[in-house]
This record gives structure tokens, C-alpha cells and sequence, in this order.
């Protein structure tokens, strides 16, 4: 799974690290990319939080 896919599942909708996974058409194997995939599903510290 790549970033691009990652931030493209997102765009679809996916707000779930499950989403992702599903919108980038692959399980979760050994969970190493899991903690990438929180990191671009939260919003940074001080960024904008859509709806603001």
C-alpha cells in the first residue's frame, strides 16, 4: 500500500484504518503500516480541522 493509495482511500471516505485498508483493496498482514495510516488519518497538531 502505497501513500498515494493511502490518501486516495481517504478522499473516497475512508475515516477508518479498516476503510483504508478496504479502499486500497488489501488486509492488514503483519500491521506495519498501520501506525503510517492513523498518522494520515489524524490531522496534525495545529492544523485545521475541516468544519473550522
Amino acid at each position: 500500500m502505497t501513500d498515494t493509495q493511502i490518501k486516495a482511500a481517504i478522499a473516497a471516505g475512508a475515516d477508518r484504518v479498516h476503510d483504508v485498508y478496504a479502499g486500497c483493496g488489501c488486509q492488514a498482514q503483519c500491521g506495519g503500516c498501520t501506525a503510517h495510516v492513523l498518522d494520515t488519518l489524524r490531522p496534525a497538531p495545529g492544523a485545521p480541522v475541516a468544519g473550522d
